[in-house]
């Protein structure tokens, strides 16, 4: 079980990398729109190899966004966990019935992965099944 103190560390962490992260999709989503309508623009390419990188480079800056967003959502479901008190808790462990001290996540983890909701051991389970 993680102490008040941690559990504030890790609130701190969680809401540090939300801010950050929020701060880089906002960029990614001006940088990948701001091509968009821009056919009179003066900065429109004018070689069809110019409109491909540019579509690759929108569609890169999308995907980028789009991968933002749900880390973005783990991150608020992880502040979720946190005040409901099973934060640190193995999502897999605790559904085996197992206790709060048999399913904790280590802290090694949750400092490298501040919104992980499964142990290592459930991860490599996990990362087996989908492949």
């Amino acid at each position: 079980m993680l102490k008040k103190s941690d559990l504030e560390q890790f609130r701190n962490l969680l809401l540090s990398l939300r801010a950050e992260i929020k701060g880089d999709v906002e960029q990614l989503r001006v940088h990948a729109l701001e091509g968009v309508g821009a056919s009179a623009d003066s900065k429109s390419p004018t070689h069809i190899a110019e409109l491909g990188t540019d579509a690759y480079e929108q569609d890169f800056s999308l995907r980028r966004v789009e991968n933002d967003q749900e880390t973005l959502m783990e991150i608020d479901d992880a502040l979720q966990r946190i005040e409901d008190g099973t934060y640190g808790q193995c999502e897999m462990c605790r559904d085996e019935g197992r206790t709060p001290t048999q399913s904790a996540i280590k802290k090694t983890r949750l400092k490298a992965i501040p919104f992980a909701r499964h142990c290592i051991d459930c991860e490599r389970k996990r990362e087996e099944l989908f492949r």
